[in-house]
């Protein structure tokens, strides 16, 4: 099980993985994940959003 943060924000302050991932994406999909910050709460959720919004510019 995955763990949980307040929101995106602590989530790539405390987790590498999670860290590494948001700092290979296109600045675009930053900017939208952060407009949700507070949604963005495991890697697993940042993973899913961040392919969610890279698969709709193709």
């Amino acid at each position: 099980m995955q763990k949980k943060y307040p929101d995106l924000y602590q989530l790539i302050r405390n987790d590498r993985e999670a860290n590494r991932y948001y700092a290979c994406l296109p600045d675009s999909v930053k900017d939208s994940i952060g407009r949700r910050a507070e949604s963005v709460n495991s890697f697993e959720s940042l993973r899913d959003y961040a392919e969610n919004l890279t698969r709709a510019d193709d």
